[in-house]
């Protein structure tokens, strides 16, 4: 089972309908041309589009998988006592006093271009349960760092 929030659920639901419904179509298509230029053995454009289509059907099985364990987080029931899932956590690090937020997010969900760590990174694991004021110690490949925690309220 795969806790995710209902933005992640959302999206991801969107990605598989855009695969299925604009993607797919497109590839089969692009096999149906490429099969009536001739001989199929030796048509390199009729092999790529077989290749892209396995390709595809494999994340769209991926994706299908992923939402048929996935289960959306009540919101309400989150608290920002500890770290968890969907909390959005402000910590300093203590090498070089460099702030910095992450919100803990579902595997699926994670994007460090918007600040979403995986819960099951080094660090989103070193922050699980901890509380405000605590020093975590996380293992990265860089070496060892020490994060303190300064605030934690929770996403939504």
């Amino acid at each position: 089972m795969e806790y995710m929030s209902q933005e992640g659920y959302d999206k991801l639901v969107e990605e598989l309908r855009y695969l299925e419904q604009v993607e797919l179509p497109r590839v089969k298509d692009a096999i149906s041309e490429a099969r009536d230029k001739g001989d199929l053995s030796e048509n390199f454009e009729y092999h790529a589009a077989k290749r892209e289509q396995a390709r595809l059907l494999g994340r769209i099985r991926f994706k299908q998988r992923v939402l048929e364990f996935a289960r959306v987080i009540d919101m309400s029931r989150l608290n920002s006592d500890g770290v968890g899932l969907l909390s959005r956590v402000e910590m300093t690090n203590l090498a070089n006093n460099a702030k910095m937020t992450y919100t803990i997010a579902s595997p699926h969900e994670a994007n460090l271009r918007e600040g979403k760590i995986s819960i099951k990174s080094p660090i989103g694991q070193a922050l699980l349960n901890k509380h405000v004021g605590d020093v975590v110690e996380v293992s990265v490949p860089a070496g060892v760092m020490k994060l303190r925690i300064e605030n934690i309220t929770v996403e939504g």
